[in-house]
This record gives structure tokens, sequence and C-alpha cells, in this order.
């Protein structure tokens, strides 16, 4: 599951990083912005869900 939670995070800044690219490279054209904003985003929620399903199925153990 760690793998996992790693992988969806640098997805998430992978995507942050293209919408920074297409903001300062694009010429007039917000769309792809818009839409790699709206991909982070997802990505965002549904890593928040995975984690908050995870962590109530007990797929996460916690370490103290």
């Amino acid at each position: 599951m760690r793998y996992v939670v790693i992988v969806v995070l640098l997805m998430i800044v992978a995507s942050l990083g293209s919408a920074a690219f297409f903001m300062l490279r694009g010429r007039g054209d917000s769309g792809r912005m818009v839409k790699a904003l709206a991909i982070r985003v997802g990505l965002s929620v549904a890593l928040f869900v995975f984690l908050m399903v995870g962590y109530y199925l007990g797929w996460f153990a916690v370490r103290l």
C-alpha cells in the first residue's frame, strides 16, 4: 500500500508541474492548464478517499 500512495503522490506532483508548464508556456490557451489542475484535484480526492477507506478496513498498520 505504501507504494500505491507514493505513486499517486508523484502523479499529483507531475500534474501540478505540467499545469505550471502550461501556464508559463501557454499562449492564450488555458484549457490544458485547467485540465491538468482538474486531474490533480481528482487524484488528490481519490487519494484521500483511498486513505480513509484503507484506514477503516485496516489495510494500514499503525505503528506507535
